[in-house]
């Protein structure tokens, strides 16, 4: 009863709210983005304790929908905290939770309501699925939006640990014995995020100034924020060797995005660059990156397998 007059309030708030504003309000791209590596790992951990695939499906839908529940939520809940700054900021004062096509109180309704369903779906499958959960949307929402993004240059770092949770979700709805693995994937997570934020930030970091935001870009500068996009690329470069386990093919190439990776970050070093061209090729790169080094994951395990 409870949830149908949240639903129903979300729903009278402005009879315009269109499929696209909810895209918008959950970040529907990023919580597609991060479902990629929550399969991979997923299908790692099926893999390598030699699970059934078929047999495993029911806690893999489940852990999907969990786990988009509780990341649509989280993002939800973002939007509600950072209303004041993104109506100061061009690329996000058009958001739904800015223009007014939903109030902040069925916004925030909403957005609880997606995290505890979400989460009762993850404890569903195991304890530690649902604990993993818990502590990504903690750290997204509590250390990451409301404490270090406005007070911490280091905020993308801090804001890096919840981003990282995906895959442990994943090998974690199949294997609550979180292996090596499971932890390198948290670790190449970890890494990536950074360089790919960065970039982004690079080229808003007027925007981020307005808003009073304590961005790498707009605090330290160019410079130094290239240093530091360089640094977690050289960070990624051994982590597929401590992945020996995937066999023989995956070292090369996923040693090969690395490479390619780093020699795009060197090039931030060259005289007359154009900041904002590069922070977008990085940026694009980084897009890319992750879905192509996850895909890799789990076409290198098929090809083993044939």
């Amino acid at each position: 009863m409870q949830n149908e007059s949240i639903i129903s309030d979300v729903r009278t708030v402005d009879d315009k709210l269109t499929m696209k504003d909810v895209k918008a309000i959950i970040k529907l791209g990023l919580v597609q983005g991060n479902l990629i590596p929550t399969f991979a790992a997923a299908w790692l951990a099926i893999i390598m304790t030699n699970q059934s695939f078929l047999g495993s499906i029911p806690v893999l839908v489940t852990m999907f929908i969990g786990s988009t529940l509780i990341m649509g939520g989280s993002c939800a809940l973002n939007n509600y905290y950072d209303q004041d700054i993104d109506a100061l900021m061009p690329s996000k004062m058009n958001r739904p939770s800015v223009t007014g096509k939903i109030n902040s109180a069925s916004l925030l309704n909403f957005a609880l309501l997606l995290i505890l369903a979400g989460e009762i779906m993850l404890f569903m499958i195991n304890m530690t699925t649902g604990i993993i959960g818990f502590l990504g949307v903690f750290g997204y929402v509590i250390i990451y939006s409301i404490w270090s993004k406005r007070h911490l240059v280091s905020n993308t770092i801090l804001g890096s640990f919840p981003g990282a949770v995906p895959p442990l979700i994943g090998w974690a709805s199949i294997d609550p014995a979180l292996s090596n693995i499971s932890w390198m994937l948290f670790v190449i997570m970890f890494a990536w995020q950074p360089a790919h934020f960065y970039a982004l930030a690079i080229k808003r970091k007027e925007e981020y100034r307005m808003a009073g935001i304590p961005m790498l870009p707009t605090v330290k500068g160019f410079n130094r924020t290239r240093i530091g996009m360089l640094f977690w690329v050289l960070v990624l470069l051994p982590t597929p060797f401590f992945m020996g386990e995937l066999g023989t093919l995956f070292i090369p190439l996923a040693s090969l995005l690395n490479v390619g990776w780093l020699g795009l970050a060197l090039t931030g070093f060259k005289k007359g660059l154009n900041e904002e061209k590069w922070a977008m090729k990085m940026f694009i790169y980084s897009l890319n990156y992750l879905m192509i080094f996850f895909v890799m994951i789990v076409v290198v395990t098929l090809v083993q397998m044939i």
